[in-house]
């Protein structure tokens, strides 16, 4: 398997080079050359397997013979051996028709943990074999830190470097970060928002002359490939508890970056029948007003219940505009060279076919709080503010009541209480494992919200 830039600026790559780069030399994102094809009859097939196995089946043709299967074997099941749920990704019932698929059940109670123990792992594979140190530098706006931090700090081979904006994400999200030890653990507090850190990381890939010798970055947002490719399983998953291939069904997916849904866009391009895809936004709605109306623009941002979606470019969003124009990696540069500095639309023809794709609905604070509360009166289910923006938007846009319909629900809600009482609700608890989370020592460095006093930090910090 071989991958491609959006931006076309550079080689075809391998599994591995994507893996230890992220983002393009070009400034562009990885995507397969080509996609696996996968046929009615060997999807149903995969109907009673256990979700290692389900996740070996759909990753495998992305890696090649790049990682031999039984080492591959050996990285998912020890990856999800620690999730406290036996079928890893289960399925619960909201109401006729309605389903929530609980993505929370890792060590860090968000969806980032069934791509992020994976990657560290993978990560731990190539380093040892390629005898080879790196430099992990990501941005959070919220639960990608503490899940790549879980996943990666027990690598003797990394230095980890995850950017936060200072005190806009939840305080059990910070301390997720902030308590985790290691002397090659750094979390960095930047005087901005999630944009700003996603912008500091992108220019340090694009120059990464501050580094030690023979040291390179390593990329742990969902620019990194193989985070997407981890997350396309659990719709596979989903499905195949619903009847797939069979019977067709719908998501609905809280998305800010817009790598979790499209995980889902490309499980429907391999062949799992999925009739509706509907992006959810906060009121940070960028995608929906680009579904929606054809308008692509930046506005100003919006702080919410919901932070994790609280950004204002959603990087991913490029590898479904590079399928959208074709492949035509110069029309794509020009497109996002734009972005920022004037309002972007596509034709007419472009815009329908994107609806062919997707369809989305914005939720707002008061409604995420009345949806959580509504959930919560007739289910007995509690559910954080980025599920209940997910459900929501799934109830406002289901065009076809008989198609199964499953909202992803992406964190655990006690890591948002002040949402929770906010619907009027008492908070939770948090789990067992995280008793003690306010007890512990935090450990983090408040940085100017620019570039040269990151990369001056990461190079100080970083060990040769």
């Amino acid at each position: 398997m071989k991958y491609k830039s959006t931006r076309g600026g550079c080689s075809d790559q391998s599994f591995e080079q994507v893996l230890l780069t992220g983002l393009a030399p070009d400034g562009g994102l990885y995507v397969p050359a080509e996609l696996p094809q996968l046929s009615e009859q060997e999807i149903a097939s995969w109907k009673d397997l256990n979700y290692s196995d389900l996740a070996l089946k759909i990753i495998a043709p992305f890696i090649g013979d790049e990682i031999p299967e039984d080492a591959l074997r050996e990285i998912i099941e020890s990856s999800y051996a620690e999730f406290d749920h036996p079928e890893v990704a289960p399925l619960s019932i909201l109401a006729e028709g309605e389903y929530m698929l609980e993505l929370y059940h890792g060590p860090t109670l968000a969806f980032k943990d069934f791509a992020l123990q994976v990657l560290g792992r993978l990560l731990d594979y190539v380093l040892v074999k390629n005898d080879q140190r790196v430099v992990i530098l990501g941005a959070t706006s919220g639960d990608t830190g503490s899940a790549a931090l879980e996943g990666c700090r027990h690598s003797e081979r990394v230095d980890i470097f995850i950017l936060h904006p200072h005190q806009r994400v939840s305080e059990v999200q910070r301390r997720q970060m902030t308590t985790v030890s290691g002397d090659n653990v750094f979390n960095l507090a930047v005087e901005g928002n999630f944009d700003d850190c996603q912008r500091i990381v992108k220019a340090a890939f694009a120059d990464q002359s501050f580094l030690p010798e023979q040291s390179q970055l390593v990329a742990v947002n969902s620019i990194n490939w193989a985070r997407i490719m981890m997350q396309i399983v659990y719709y596979f998953s989903a499905a195949l508890k619903l009847g797939a291939p069979q019977q067709a069904v719908s998501f609905s997916v809280p998305t800010g970056n817009f790598g979790d849904i499209y995980a889902g866009y490309l499980a429907k391009r391999m062949g799992l029948p999925i009739k509706q895809l509907v992006v959810a936004t906060n009121s940070n709605d960028i995608l929906y007003r680009f579904i929606s109306g054809n308008e692509y623009s930046v506005t100003e941002l919006n702080h919410t219940y919901s932070p994790s979606m609280d950004i204002l470019v959603s990087s991913n969003f490029e590898r479904y505009l590079f399928d959208l124009f074709d492949g035509d990696a110069e029309a794509l540069t020009s497109f996002m060279e734009k972005l920022g500095s004037e309002s972007l639309s596509v034709s007419e023809q472009k815009w329908q076919q994107l609806k062919t794709c997707f369809v989305s609905a914005r939720v707002d604070d008061e409604t995420t709080c009345e949806t959580i509360a509504q959930v919560y009166a007739d289910t007995g289910k509690l559910v954080d503010p980025h599920t209940a923006v997910g459900i929501r938007a799934a109830r406002d846009c289901n065009a076809d009541k008989a198609t199964p319909m499953i909202t992803l629900s992406t964190a655990h809600p006690a890591k948002f209480s002040e949402a929770i009482k906010a619907a009027g609700l008492a908070a939770p608890d948090l789990p067992p494992h995280l008793q003690d989370l306010f007890e512990k020592e935090e450990h983090y460095t408040v940085v100017p919200n620019r570039l040269d006093a990151v990369t001056a930090f990461v190079k100080s910090h970083s060990h040769n």
